[in-house]
């Protein structure tokens, strides 16, 4: 019966207790450095990922994926003739999910107590954004409210604070780069309009971005009709936008297009960037844990000089000596890593619940880490350091198959 010699030799040294208590000391800590680093590295990239997968969910659910314009009235800021004919077209491309019609202009937002900042207008239809982020971020009132009361406007709970106003209160809104004539000279375009909505997304938004319907924004601006400037679409994969405007160019030449990575592209590779050292840091914390096996299996391997020379004489080859080190070294592996992917996954489905064990609020009160623990990430960890344990065991193997037997039982 064949009987694998050099792994149960290998599975008995790892075992083994007669070892030196500093060669023990080595080999414990390597396990426990390789247990913290696969069980740091399960953590704070599924940290990473949730919070990846909120800032998509946030900034791609409210910023258009792609916007398309009429090429030549963009310097304009004239109405898009005939929207809704391109709206029905445009729905016909199967990555299209949802196209809103927009208008949108800077402007300056007052309320009565003087309080003054700068906002971004978004005049909008509420009938073709009910999957809009903000219609389920809404605290008070509604969307539909903006088609239901004339001159109404929906703000941000940041910039309802700031400006302290609340439901039902006036603000005024002025268009800094739109003038008009009046016995006084020219001033600045502007118009009383009603909070009728307080939404909270959570974000920066929240203090720069209000919404209006676009036919009183087509007031405001002094324009005919429903003040429709642009189209919004929406992608059932926000990350083919670059292949959905390539195709449309195809069919449709005469408009402009412009993607999301257009605006927000910058704060995405930033964000994938930061993800990318955190894998590389805590990846070297793990390569420095594995390769103390290195130490190690050194010193086991001069301490089992005779044993390793007995078990030649006794006609175990080189490449036999090599397998048990091997074998040794990736037990000691797979222990940490083992310990280190449970305690990885346990920190990571209970983090939150620890940090309020802790008193500890990283987001502010009320809020939850978001976390994402992908088995893909947790099996190219497990595998990772799995190999850096291996390759650590080559060099410690090798040497010990080079024990020359006569030399070493010649001092025994």
């Amino acid at each position: 019966m064949f009987q694998p010699v050099s792994f149960f030799i290998g599975l008995r040294y790892s075992r083994s207790r007669k070892s030196s208590g500093f060669v023990s000391f080595i080999t414990f800590f390597s396990i426990v450095g390789i247990v913290l680093g696969v069980a740091s590295l399960i953590t704070v990239v599924s940290v990473m990922d949730g919070l990846e997968g909120e800032q998509k969910r946030r900034v791609l659910g409210l910023v258009p994926h792609i916007v398309v314009a009429d090429e030549s009235q963009l310097s304009k800021q004239t109405s898009l003739s005939q929207w809704q004919t391109l709206r029905e077209q445009l729905l016909l491309h199967p990555k299209v999910k949802q196209v809103t019609p927009l208008l949108e202009s800077e402007a300056l937002i007052q309320a009565n107590s003087g309080a003054l900042d700068f906002v971004l207008i978004q005049g909008i239809m509420p009938e073709f954004e009910q999957h809009n982020i903000v219609n389920t971020s809404m605290l008070s009132g509604s969307l539909d409210s903006l088609s239901n009361q004339s001159f109404s406007v929906i703000i941000g709970r940041s910039l309802a604070r700031k400006l302290d106003v609340g439901l039902g209160e006036k603000v005024r809104l002025t268009l800094p780069n739109k003038t008009v004539f009046t016995p006084m000279g020219r001033i600045p375009v502007q118009r009383t309009f009603t909070i009728s909505g307080i939404f909270s997304i959570g974000s920066e938004v929240d203090a720069t971005l209000v919404y209006i319907h676009s036919k009183y924004g087509a007031k405001l601006h002094r324009q005919r009709g429903d003040g429709v400037e642009k189209l919004r679409l929406y992608l059932d994969d926000a990350f083919s936008a670059e292949q959905v405007v390539t195709e449309l160019k195809a069919e449709y030449s005469q408009y402009n297009y412009t993607t999301w990575n257009d605006s927000q592209g910058a704060l995405f590779a930033a964000v994938r960037m930061e993800k990318n050292m955190m894998w590389l840091m805590l990846s070297l914390i793990i390569a420095v844990a594995a390769f103390n096996i290195v130490s190690a299996l050194v010193m086991v391997v001069i301490e089992k000089q005779g044993e390793i020379s007995i078990l030649q004489t006794l006609g175990l080859d080189r490449l036999g000596i090599v397998k048990i080190f091997i074998t040794q070294g990736l037990i000691n592996g797979f222990w940490g890593v083992t310990i280190g992917t449970a305690l990885g996954s346990f920190l990571t489905l209970n983090l939150d619940s620890i940090f309020n064990l802790l008193g500890v609020s990283l987001l502010g009160a009320g809020q939850s880490l978001p976390v994402e623990l992908s088995v893909n990430n947790v099996l190219t960890i497990i595998l990772s350091a799995m190999a850096m344990s291996f390759v650590a065991t080559l060099y410690p193997a090798y040497q010990a198959s080079l024990t020359q037997p006569a030399e070493v039982l010649r001092h025994e």
